[in-house]
């Protein structure tokens, strides 16, 4: 009957598209707005943008960009700990799948979550006078329209609308991103990157990307990893909306620089995790192919597994797996000694009480050590590791 319609009529597969466009909209204010702006700070909006969003938002999901950025924050600051509002690894995977969202809503009520993270949101006529006094009158409103618009499916319409963030983000990405996938750094937590295409959830599955680099509006990294948030991102910069502050570590290789400076310092701390990968990649895994090719078939399979434990963050590595590190390592020195020296590494940067100086001469110390080793790949390493900058070329 007419009165059962609504403005428009769609049939199925116009319905299966307006649920895809409306989620993905909520999608994209999540993750520019509320992640990547207020959250992180790591790119401004123009006003008129900022007001559409966090309409929306309040619209589709009654979150508040205080509250949202300061569990946020707090996830971040305690990462993988009895802290940590929603970790799997703590709380275990099937509760935060199923719980995301009564997680999330549960410790945006704590009051010392809103006072230590949830700085920067000072109220506004928006919130005095709309989103504060009326938190669930915005998802009444979208209910009403997706009615008036689509006739009785709006319903429907409205119901998906409802469940996608807290599926997809605070149990997908809260859940997944923290338990399942690949890394391509080791960062101190268990994030990873759920797949290297970020189309679905606007580039939030490239959870371990953003935890390597949290400050940055870029979440893609790899040459075959998309960040669909990124994209539009540098559409809106084009358009005089946004404005960039961070893409993440800004060091530089440059030919000819051998000499080991404060710049050098500096570069190597600011691109550390991308070092730490490179490491990965270029010292330990080719003495490890030489290793397999030595080896007889127990001590072969022994080292297959060795590629994750030689270069995985040590708090991430639990009693099993340690022994059969100390396995792998009493079986080759070379191995042992490539751990040692990446352990080594690493402290440089980790030694909070260190000075710029005290951390430069033990930067030139492991530098020497490891051009002294024999080892061909930790070499050629060490060599590399001088020509980082700051400056995308030398002065002069």
């Amino acid at each position: 009957m007419q009165y059962l319609t609504g403005v428009f009529d769609p049939n199925w597969w116009q319905t299966i598209l307006i649920i895809l466009g409306l989620t993905h909209m909520t999608i994209i204010s999540v993750t520019i707005y509320m992640h990547r702006h207020c959250a992180h700070r790591a790119l401004d909006l123009h006003p008129a943008l900022k007001v559409f969003f966090r309409i929306w938002v309040w619209m589709t999901t009654s979150m508040h960009p205080r509250e949202w950025s300061a569990v946020h924050r707090k996830h971040h600051a305690h990462c993988e700990t009895e802290n940590d509002p929603h970790s799997p690894q703590v709380l275990g995977i099937h509760e935060v799948l199923t719980r995301g969202a009564e997680l999330y809503a549960a410790e945006a009520k704590n009051p010392e979550t809103l006072r230590k993270f949830g700085q920067g949101f000072e109220p506004d006529w928006l919130d005095r006078h709309v989103i504060g006094p009326n938190e669930n009158l915005g998802v009444a409103l979208m209910a009403i329209i997706d009615l008036v618009l689509f006739g009785p499916i709006g319903i429907t319409i409205w119901a998906v609308q409802m469940l996608w963030i807290p599926v997809l983000a605070a149990g997908v990405i809260n859940g997944l991103g923290h338990y399942w996938g690949y890394r391509n750094y080791e960062c101190p937590d268990a994030a990873r990157n759920i797949v290297p295409w970020g189309v679905l959830i606007g580039g939030e599955e490239l959870h371990n990307n953003h935890h390597t680099y949290p400050n940055s509006a870029r979440l893609a990294y790899r040459p075959w990893e998309f960040d669909l948030g990124w994209f539009y991102i540098r559409c809106l910069r084009r358009l005089g909306l946004a404005r960039v502050i961070s893409e993440g570590p800004v060091a530089h290789r440059v030919e000819g620089k051998d000499a080991l400076d404060q710049d050098t310092l500096l570069a190597i701390v600011n691109n550390r995790f991308q070092i730490m990968a490179n490491y990965r990649r270029h010292v330990v895994m080719p003495v490890l192919r030489e290793e397999l090719k030595r080896a007889d078939e127990s001590a072969r399979r022994m080292f297959r597994r060795a590629k994750v434990l030689l270069t995985r963050e040590e708090r991430l590595i639990d009693h099993r797996g340690r022994e059969r590190l100390q396995d792998i390592l009493a079986q080759s020195p070379q191995l042992k000694l490539l751990y040692e020296k990446r352990l080594a590494l690493q402290s440089i940067w980790q030694q909070a009480h260190a000075n710029r100086s005290e951390r430069l001469k033990a930067l030139r110390e492991w530098c020497r050590q490891a051009e002294a080793s024999g080892i061909e790949s930790l070499n050629e390493f060490a060599r590399q590791l001088r020509s980082y900058s700051l400056q995308p070329a030398l002065a002069g």
